[in-house]
């Protein structure tokens, strides 16, 4: 039998406790799964406000009350608290850091909800978050023989294992997963101050006479992976978006992987999918119909189920294409369809999708919220789903889009490389609409190409019967980390 190890798994975010991104799912899911490979896998994240202990089922840490963590030249405290993740096979322990200040009394992860700025004293917070997990490990006597890190707001934690914890954590190795290299966590060289490590170590999180929290964190790391083998690559070559850190990336060739990230099919199943107006049995059409027709009644748009139908989940921002949307809205909606857009973000860009459903209100209709029981909605009842990125990591919306029969839209890049394949009407090939340029001609062309595939009965079948025989589980994915963490514990 395969050894077993004991991996902690840091997030900031974990569905279904606090989720802005899809960090939240794939700290869901991959623990899951690679606790079904028998690894001893618990989590830690931050206990925020928006979370309802009594629903959530998260209860008090007898002895992690109280725990004193120094954050600069002041001490703060930690109550670890717990409640457990689960699946239809197994479950995994999560552990959340409960600090009144830096997480229960605000109602935002990383912004503040109403405007929409960054929290100011954010290199704080996960400065906090960092030591508190480590705290965790030596006050609960189980140090784990894996790390795994992901993204900046956990950077902190290799140099913490070194500086304040020798000899706690000298066996212990980390992986760290990147799932947004744009954002790197760069701060004031004033906020380095407040980790109080050694000199050394503080050289290591300099970039650009800024703080980096990711550079530092990379740089320590064991293994560092990525959430698709195409971002993987561009990473590699990129002089765009990642503020010139990927020589780090290139001074770990063997070291640094792109695995594409696999989804929870337990709970994005519209066969058993609690959350959507109807669930799928053997009739698709009438269950895309049903669904389709309960959201047009909920946005207040005509029933017209004749009508393609196309969704927009984003993080109202860039990187996801909105402006592109913005930008051609007045073309694509010359053609007979109608567009719900749900999603949170950035104040300006809001504003400018708002002017758009006042002048289409029977063609576009915008939400400006995090809403997952809606995001469900959308997946089954749009018959289009529109993933526009500038880059895209992974793009789980692809994956989610599919396994309820809604053809992606998508912009050929990152990871949607991965797992998008464009429709081909002569071979009936293809899961997906798939088009080149960040560029607006591109674009509305293939809104176009969506609007009269559908109107094509026999190819738009073929497509979604393409879409729904994908498999996009952890089981391959989970493997890959499980091969990382032996290969690693090896060295």
């Amino acid at each position: 039998m395969a050894k077993s190890f004991k991996v902690l798994f840091v997030s900031s975010e974990v569905y279904p406790f606090a989720k802005e991104s899809g960090i939240a799912d794939v700290s869901h899911s991959l623990p899951l799964a690679i606790r079904e490979l028998q690894h001893d896998i618990r989590v830690i994240c931050p206990k925020y406000g928006v979370l309802n202990e009594r629903r959530s089922k998260i209860h008090n840490v007898s002895r992690l009350r109280d725990v004193e963590i120094a954050v600069g030249d002041k001490t703060e405290l930690a109550n670890i608290k717990s409640a457990t993740i689960i699946s239809k096979k197994n479950k995994v322990q999560v552990y959340f850091s409960s600090n009144q200040d830096y997480f229960e009394q605000r109602k935002g992860i990383y912004h503040d909800p109403i405007n929409w700025s960054a929290y100011p004293d954010n290199a704080e917070r996960f400065i906090f978050f960092a030591k508190s997990a480590l705290e965790t490990c030596v006050r609960l006597k189980w140090i784990p023989d894996i790390i795994h890190c992901n993204d900046w707001q956990t950077a902190l934690i290799p140099a913490f294992m070194k500086n304040n914890y020798a000899g706690k954590f000298n066996k212990t190795k980390v992986v760290f997963t990147i799932h947004n290299f744009y954002r790197q966590g760069v701060f004031p060289l004033e906020e380095l101050l407040k980790t109080e490590l050694s000199n050394e170590l503080k050289e290591v999180f300099i970039h650009k006479d800024m703080m980096n929290f990711l550079k530092g964190g990379l740089e320590l790391s064991n293994y560092i992976t990525t959430v698709s083998p195409s971002y993987a690559n561009e990473l590699l070559d990129d002089t765009t978006y990642g503020n010139e850190l990927n020589y780090v990336l290139k001074s770990k060739v063997g070291y640094f992987k792109g695995i594409l990230n696999g989804i929870d099919d337990y709970i994005w199943n519209p066969r058993r999918d609690k959350l959507i107006h109807q669930k799928l049995e053997d009739d698709f059409d009438d269950f895309k119909i049903s669904n389709k027709v309960f959201l047009q009644r909920q946005f207040g748009l005509p029933v017209a189920p004749e009508k393609p139908l196309l969704g927009f989940i984003p993080r109202i921002g860039y990187q996801k294409g909105v402006s592109l949307l913005i930008e051609t809205a007045e073309k694509i909606l010359n053609n007979d369809l109608q567009i719900l857009l749900l999603g949170q973000g950035d104040n300006e860009l809001k504003i400018q999708l708002a002017e758009i459903e006042k002048k289409y209100p029977e063609k576009f209709k915008a939400v400006f919220a995090f809403d997952e029981d809606l995001s469900h909605q959308i997946e089954a009842g749009a018959d289009f789903l529109m993933l526009p990125s500038m880059y895209e990591p992974c793009g789980l919306n692809v994956m989610y889009s599919m396994k309820y029969g809604t053809i992606p839209i998508v912009r050929h890049t990152g990871g949607m490389k991965d797992s998008t394949e464009n429709y081909n009407d002569a071979t009936q090939t293809g899961n997906s609409i798939v088009f080149t340029n960040y560029d607006k001609k591109d674009f509305s062309d293939a809104i176009s190409r969506a609007v009269n595939l559908y109107s094509n009965k026999t190819d738009f079948k073929r497509i979604i019967r393409n879409a729904l025989d994908k498999d996009f589980s952890w089981s391959g994915g989970a493997k890959e980390y499980d091969n990382i963490y032996r290969t690693i514990m090896k060295e």
